[in-house]
């Protein structure tokens, strides 16, 4: 070969590393892409827009992260979420971790700093060993140093993120890795259409005789229906399970609309009865984490015996003994558990339904009376009560709540009646999630979101409702304002004429702020106004934001975690100004 004579390989169509990752996300499904555009992924993500990714541009790394976390938990497939490197790559890792927490399926797609300069520590721009930081807080964390790897790459973070439990993988793109070419041909044929991701697992049939052998003995059964019955799309199979044996239901925030609020057999208003007094329970995509007390006494009974359905084994007498452990996929544990009824016959004795019905009926005659009034300035009875009796005429609507006293009356007064509707911060309790959650759910179902959040929740992520406006999304969103970190009447121990520690600002107008962004806002102080006001947001379909004057005095430290949030008790002098 001569000079003047050009290799093979100058001849070949050559293809860059841009492009092989957006064609390894294409084939994989890969529609949305959400993130903020920077160093060294700004080319990546026009790349991916050119060729039918639809990218939304976030204002902050974390609300585009929740979106892309809550975007794999309504489709069951990998949401996506790209930042640039180091500090965007950190605050994207708050929804990672609260991804592999909450068994939502996401990839965390970042640019990553010259390799040789960080390894070495010598001082690269946005210098971090991010694959090093993610790998306590993610299911899983990858990092693709050669061109001819994006297909493996892209591969192995999707079968982490939806196998077994899924969660949140970390895919690092080393900035060196994205401009690099290889043959066209070459390129192509390296990439990989995932096949069969999340196999089923099925559980053994001892186990499924066991478990439906204690429920029989039952005098006291319930079933308690985790968001991960919600995220398996069990709701025929289990309606059809409860409704034979007739034994009482208690949702999970996320799993509310699994069978609608209102089915005869819910529990939700007895809560701590049944807790307390049920001699068998099956757990159904369920943790007994601290959103169950861990399933331990008081709050539940000492001596109840447990069935737990999971696909990890290691789940398994986490906090305590399960007497009939079910490993296996929800999916394929409840068709074979309905199936089991037609030998092993399992029904709630009528005694115990009859006794939770009079409970139910005592509290909700309770709930009746205190949602009777009305006062002004409003209370969060008042306010959610109303948020609840628009709601009626809107069941397909997507509910987005967050905060502590907003969430907590919410989640006790807003009735569901669809599966998946209601989305909130599920097991690790982080703040933030309302606006990215409030996209992704308009984006990726095509439908209209109400993001009912409290003022201190908004403002972690209250920047993207421009995010909305630019997107022309149909979302509306309620921010109930009463001040402050739980309530807006704290006061300042040393100085009174400074804020106390949980002090906002009850005269904040966030209605004027969704205004200058293009959207229509609205501010109401009374009932009937929140009402009109809802009405006509949600009817007009484009982005609206209505302020609602709470009481700077309503609401509970803490909401329900008051336990969790020691109080001082010292009896030493607080000092004052010298």
């Amino acid at each position: 070969m001569t000079e003047s004579t050009p290799s093979a390989l100058t001849d070949a169509p050559l293809i860059d590393g841009f492009n092989l990752v957006v064609d390894a996300l294409r084939r994989n499904k890969i529609t949305e892409i959400y993130g903020v555009a920077g160093i060294p992924v700004t080319d990546l993500m026009r790349v991916a827009q050119e060729k039918g990714i639809r990218y939304f541009g976030f204002r902050h790394e974390t609300s585009a992260g929740h979106a892309a976390a809550v975007s794999g938990y309504l489709k069951q497939w990998p949401g996506i979420c790209m930042t640039v490197s180091a500090p965007g790559f950190l605050n994207g890792m708050v929804a990672l971790a609260n991804a592999t927490t909450n068994g939502f399926p996401m990839i965390l797609i970042s640019g990553s700093s010259n390799r040789a300069i960080v390894d070495l520590q010598q001082g690269d721009y946005e210098e971090l060993d991010q694959l090093q930081a993610a790998k306590p807080y993610a299911k899983a964390a990858y990092r693709i140093d050669r061109v001819e790897d994006i297909g493996i790459g892209v591969a192995r973070a999707i079968r982490a993120a939806l196998s077994g439990r899924p969660g949140g993988v970390y895919l690092d793109l080393p900035a060196a890795l994205l401009p690099a070419q290889m043959p066209l041909a070459q390129g192509t044929a390296s990439l990989i259409d995932v096949v069969d991701p999340a196999p089923a697992r099925i559980p053994d049939g001892s186990a499924i005789d066991r478990a439906l052998a204690l429920l029989s003995s039952a005098k006291r059964p319930l079933v308690i229906i985790g968001k991960g019955a919600s995220y398996a799309r069990i709701e025929s199979d289990l309606r059809t399970f409860l409704e034979t044996t007739g034994i009482p239901f208690l949702p999970m925030s996320m799993a509310k609309g699994l069978l609608p609020d209102d089915h005869p057999q819910s529990a939700a208003s007895a809560r701590s009865k049944v807790l307390a007094e049920a001699d068998v329970v099956l757990l159904a995509g369920a943790r007994l984490n601290w959103l169950l007390g861990h399933g331990r006494a008081p709050q539940w009974a000492a001596d109840g015996k447990l069935i737990q359905i999971d696909i990890e084994p290691t789940e398994i007498d986490s906090n305590r003994r399960i007497d009939a452990p079910v490993v296996g996929d929800l999916a394929s544990s409840m068709r074979l558990l309905l199936k089991g009824l037609d030998t092993i016959p399992v029904k709630a004795p009528a005694a115990w339904c009859d006794a939770i019905e009079t409970h139910k009926a005592a509290n909700v005659a309770k709930m009746v009376k205190q949602l009777a009034n009305r006062p002004v300035p409003m209370d969060f009875f008042a306010a959610l009560g109303t948020v609840n009796t628009v709601l009626r005429d809107y069941p397909d609507i997507y509910l987005v709540a967050e905060g502590a006293n907003t969430l907590d009356v919410g989640r006790n007064l807003i009735t569901m009646s669809r599966p998946r509707r209601r989305l909130d911060v599920g097991t690790w309790g982080v703040m933030g999630i309302g606006m990215g959650f409030a996209v992704a759910a308009a984006v990726t179902q095509d439908a209209p979101v109400l993001a009912v959040v409290g003022d201190s929740a908004f403002g972690f992520s209250g920047m993207d409702i421009e995010t909305i406006c630019r997107y022309k999304l149909p979302v509306t969103v309620v921010v109930l304002n009463n001040g402050g970190i739980y309530r807006g009447d704290d006061v300042n121990r040393l100085d009174g004429q400074l804020p106390g520690v949980t002090t906002l600002s009850a005269m904040a107008r966030y209605d004027r702020m969704i205004e200058a962004f293009g959207g229509t806002g609205y501010h109401v102080e009374t009932v009937d106004a929140l009402q009109r006001a809802l009405r006509e947001a949600l009817s007009s379909g484009m982005p609206t934001l209505i302020d609602v004057s709470i009481d700077i005095h309503a609401g509970t430290e803490s909401g329900h975690l008051k336990k969790l949030n020691p109080t001082s008790r010292a009896t030493v002098p607080v000092a004052s100004k010298a």
